[in-house]
This record gives C-alpha cells, sequence and structure tokens, in this order.
C-alpha cells in the first residue's frame, strides 16, 4: 500500500489486518508494534497486545537492552511499512536506530505508543496515552519530521547513531544515566530530578568547544521560513549557517531536535525547521539545592550562565582528558568528540492534534 505523501496526509485509516494477540505474524506484516514490557510501570503489556491486535499490529516483544533495535530492523527487512514504539524514550531510541540500520528510516512510519516514565518525545508529537496512541496511529495526521544523527569518537573508534528528541552531554547525563529503574518506577519523572540534585552536588564543570559548522538547511525554495524573516545567523545570500563558536567549562549542553530547552512548559521544538535548539549551561549557577525548585532555576532560564543557540549542524570537542556521556534520547554514548547534524524532513511520524508544525 502506498503512502500519502503530503505531511499531513491520512494514515492507513480504516484498514485493519488482524494480528494474532500473542505476537505470531499476521499474513501480511506490514504493521508491527515492538513492545518493552518492562518500561514505565510494567502494567501495560496486556492492554497493549489487545488493542495492537484490533488495528492490525504484529507485536514483538524486547527481552533485554538493544532487543529495539534489532526487532525493529528485522520488522523492516520483513517488508514493514509501519512500524510502532511501545516504551519510554529509550525505546523509541532503539526503534529509531533498528528502523535506520534496516535502510528505512526515509521510508517507514513510525508510531508511538508512551508508555515509559517521562513520555518527553510522544507528549511533544501529541500523543497523550496508549489509547489516544492507536487511535492517533489510526486515523492521525502523518508529519515528516527532523531526524538528528551524531558521530560519537573515542579512541576505540566512531560510533554513529540517529535521535528524535535530544542529545546531552554533562550533567543531565549523568542524572540520566544514574537514575535506577526502582527510582523512576516508584517515583516517576520525580526520579529524575531527584538524581540531578544528587549529581549537581558532585558534579565538575566539563570543558568544552562547541562549533556551529556552516550548513545549508534544504527547505522548499531555499528559504529558511516562509515568514519572511529570517533565524539569526542564517545567511539567505549565501543559503547557509554562518558558524560561530562557544569554549569554556559547561555543567551541560542541551542538543534539542523534538526537545526544546528549558523544560518550563511545553517542551516540543520546532521538529520541520531543520535546526537543532542548542543550550549551554556555563559553569556553575549559583542555585539552591534544596528541591525541584532548583532543576527549574537552572533550565528556565532564570541565571545568567544560559547560551542559546540555532544550528543545523554542530560540533562538540571536550577539552578534558576523559571522554564525557550524552544521553541520545536516553540512551548513554560516550565521546570526546560528538558531531550532530540534522536530517531535515527524514522520518514519517503519526502525530495527535496538540503537535504544532511550528511552536512559539
Amino acid at each position: 500500500m502506498r503512502r500519502d505523501p503530503r505531511p499531513d496526509g491520512p494514515s492507513s485509516g480504516g484498514r485493519t489486518l488482524r494480528a494474532a494477540a500473542d505476537g505470531g505474524r499476521p499474513a501480511r506484516g506490514d504493521r508491527v508494534l515492538v513492545l518493552n514490557p518492562i518500561s514505565g510501570s510494567a502494567d501495560h503489556a496486556a492492554t497493549v497486545r489487545d488493542l495492537a491486535a484490533d488495528h492490525g499490529f504484529s507485536v514483538r516483544e524486547t527481552d533485554e537492552e538493544r532487543d529495539g533495535v534489532r526487532l525493529a530492523a528485522e520488522a523492516v527487512e520483513d517488508g514493514a511499512e509501519f512500524v510502532a514504539a511501545c516504551g519510554g524514550d529509550g525505546t523509541i531510541n532503539e526503534v529509531v536506530r533498528g528502523v535506520d540500520r534496516a535502510g528505512g528510516l526515509g521510508d517507514v512510519t513510525l508510531g508511538v505508543v508512551p508508555a515509559g516514565t517521562g513520555n518527553n518525545f510522544a507528549g511533544n508529537v501529541g500523543v497523550e496515552g496508549i489509547e489516544h496512541a492507536f487511535e492517533v496511529m489510526e486515523s492521525g495526521r502523518r508529519r515528516r519530521i527532523d531526524v538528528g544523527r551524531v558521530s560519537a569518537t573515542t579512541d576505540e573508534g566512531t560510533t554513529e547513531r540517529p535521535f528524535v528528541n535530544s542529545c546531552v552531554g554533562g550533567l543531565t547525563a549523568e542524572a540520566s544515566g544514574a537514575t535506577e529503574a526502582e527510582s523512576k518506577s516508584r517515583f516517576g519523572v520525580v526520579a529524575y530530578v531527584l538524581t540531578t540534585l544528587r549529581t549537581l552536588a558532585d558534579f565538575d564543570a566539563v570543558r568544552l568547544g562547541v562549533d556551529l559548522e556552516s550548513a545549508s538547511v534544504p527547505r522548499e525554495g531555499g528559504a529558511p521560513r516562509d515568514d519572511g524573516e529570517s533565524e539569526s545567523g542564517y545567511d539567505d545570500a549565501r543559503g547557509g549557517w554562518e558558524g560561530e563558536a562557544w569554549h569554556g567549562e559547561a555543567l551541560c549542553v542541551l542538543v534539542g531536535n523534538g526537545r526544546r530547552f528549558p523544560a518550563e512548559g511545553r517542551t516540543q521544538a520546532d521538529m520541520e525547521d531543520g535546526l537543532f535548539d542548542v543550550t549551554i549551561i556555563e559553569d556553575r549557577p549559583a542555585v539552591d539545592l534544596a528541591g525541584q525548585a532548583a532543576v527549574q532555576r537552572l533550565f528556565g532560564g532564570e541565571t545568567e550562565h544560559i547560551t542559546r543557540l540555532k544550528a543545523p549542524e554542530l560540533s562538540l570537542d571536550v577539552l578534558g582528558d576523559e571522554p564525557i556521556r550524552f544521553s541520545l534520547d536516553g540512551e548513554m554514548i560516550a565521546a570526546d568528540r560528538l558531531a550532530a547534524e540534522t536530517r531535515a524532513g527524514g522520518l514519517d511520524v503519526c502525530v495527535g492534534e496538540s503537535y504544532e508544525p511550528h511552536p512559539e
């Protein structure tokens, strides 16, 4: 079946391919759902299997870390045109990696079924819960969103990976990696806040060099936007982005594709502008570490130590002796140098009504 190529084209509404509820392959396996049964509160698997059967999805369950990559890749290689990820942001990242590994990133539609702790990406694309996710996949809009891609280098070699929501290095990456599964299950998203506060007390700032590279931003007609106004740093005559650099000690660097920072209010970035939203938290802001308000102040822009940039690509050089960890949609990777670029319109995603193509 051919998909409507328009950004607002309908999903494959109305057509139901009956799948086996136990995850067996249906007669036509063009709809596959990769299910992480232990994400979040781990009480969603039975509901998801029933809804998947009702909506014609074959279910493939993960048993251990990185199973989502393998299962999504196998689904695409078996002919799947529609792959859904059920879990948290990390599960979504694994599924996107698998689709990419199988060469299906530009052709396969991604569905998101939120069953994790924070579910930030699902919220950004307007998916509000498990049942709502299946409604959106059946009859909601589809949009082609940007995909980030990083090349992470250490002494052991270079690793390339895609991401859809954010790439974070420094404090918040360490906090994400240190947050235990039991804590996330008991406290939900507050677990990340508590871990961030504990990590902040012992975290040494990271010496970084951040370079924004000159690059064209592919859009129709070659213009950065349709509103007649160019973003700061975009050279209309040259059709590219003026390079600029930041060097110094940073608490963290946050590169948003689907997510923008700070975390106050609606976190959705413009996912269709071909640009990253980059936030650098410099040095160590003087904050009261007594509670959640500290994190809100830190990422809410109330300090003097924040630099904000927009760019289609950038490089991050770790100027210290040891590599640092980066969180790609919650999945960890270490790097001495990390290069990131956007692939404009690289992924077809089912979105809910609250998704905004160009948010304020």
